[in-house]
């Protein structure tokens, strides 16, 4: 499968792909407070805001795999690289409404979208090793969702932000360029996908517990990153900024084990690193739980982020090795459930912290630990005896 292109590139452009997903992903966050500024924007106006943007995630996770899969990457990620600057364009420049929210929607379509493929694209070059391929690729997405408000706040002084924005985009086109002239792997299902190709998946037990394993692991992900900062100043005491940091060491941490993991710990067997890292969560949480400083609370979320790293490169690899002939149609399957589970427990958080408080987020999360090493288990299983 390696002839008509070379490995190398193709893994690279794919990282640049996942480092354009992770800025796009976390610059609507960075600039909300100019973006509200500029257009007037109230707090449910700049509410709709963030629910545009997984619902535009979402379907670009629903829309790459079945067109990878029938045409190929070349193009779909060309387009959806165009996508995103066009987002990043309207996002630095437009002081008109309807124009900021379909903004929004095209970062979102095509962040997803892009997100999707590269992770197919490396699961289908990879011959052996393909969660820890998946682990470094992810490694770019921390780095563009570090990088991004780092450098607003280095250039805040010097730039104003739409200059800072829109000269982030233009990154994005360079990567639309490159993607139409790298050689992608050929499409895997030129004459086309059946309906019955697709309706088998709903009855792959194995494939479902995956989904569903995601599902939790991104609500997950996503309760840490929504609330981390409302905790830490409503049960630390921490200043808006110490908050921020927090939420910092969370990526960092991340960031860094899936770089171990791609190097390191790279021939360390998938379910010894799936409970090594479930291990690692719960200690973390309890340490959360525990804090009463900004210190070890920073300290707790770098040991979850590290705990959490693992959970998407695995079950991703899982279902690589599981579809390698529909590994982009898979992998939309299981990552438009994995993004709803984002939206359902992250909305439920916001319902129990608005009526119970913010002391549940520990709740929630020690809730979700045990619901993944249920479901872990169980995925295991069937994976050792072949069902």
């Amino acid at each position: 499968m390696s002839s008509g292109y070379n490995r190398q590139l193709v893994f690279w452009s794919a990282c640049l792909g996942m480092l354009i997903f992770g800025i796009g992903f976390i610059t609507l966050g960075a600039i909300l407070p100019d973006l509200r500024l500029r257009h007037s924007l109230s707090a449910v106006e700049a509410g709709t805001l963030f629910s545009i943007l997984p619902i535009g995630t979402i379907a670009g996770s629903l829309l790459f795999g079945p067109v990878c899969d029938r045409y190929g990457y070349r193009m779909l990620l060309s387009v959806s690289a165009l996508l995103m600057f066009a987002g990043f364009e309207g996002l630095a420049f437009t002081h008109t409404g309807w124009i900021l929210i379909m903004a929004v929607f095209l970062t979102g379509i095509g962040g997803g979208a892009i997100n999707g493929a590269t992770n197919a694209v490396v699961a289908d070059i990879s011959v052996t090793g393909r969660g820890a391929d998946l682990s470094l690729l992810g490694v770019f997405f921390g780095i563009g969702a570090l990088g991004m408000p780092l450098l607003l706040s280095v250039l805040k002084n010097t730039f104003d932000f739409e200059a800072i924005v829109a000269s982030t985009g233009f990154l994005t086109l360079a990567a639309a360029v490159l993607f139409v002239v790298v050689s992608f792997p050929p499409a895997k299902q030129a004459e086309g996908i059946s309906m019955q190709q697709i309706g088998n998946m709903f009855k792959d037990l194995t494939l479902l517990l995956i989904a569903f394993f995601l599902f939790f692991q991104s609500a997950f992900e996503g309760l840490i990153n929504n609330w981390t900062t409302t905790y830490l100043i409503d049960r630390v005491a921490a200043p808006q900024s110490a908050a921020l940091m927090g939420l910092s060491a969370y990526v960092a941490g991340m960031t860094v084990m899936r770089l171990l993991t791609g190097s390191l710990f790279r021939k360390m067997l998938p379910d010894r690193l799936l409970f090594i890292s479930l291990g690692i969560i719960m200690t973390a949480l309890v340490l959360l739980r525990m804090s009463n400083t900004i210190i070890p609370a920073a300290a707790s979320l770098f040991l979850l982020g590290t705990g959490l790293a693992a959970g998407f490169p695995t079950m991703l690899g899982f279902v690589g090795n599981r579809y390698p002939l529909l590994s982009g149609t898979a992998f939309s399957f299981v990552l438009v459930i994995a993004l709803l589970g984002n939206m359902v427990v992250n909305y439920s958080m916001g319902l129990v912290a608005e009526n119970y408080g913010i002391k549940h987020l520990t709740t929630f999360t020690f809730a979700e630990l045990i619901i993944l090493a249920v479901m872990a288990a169980a995925i295991l299983k069937r994976l050792r005896t072949n069902k």
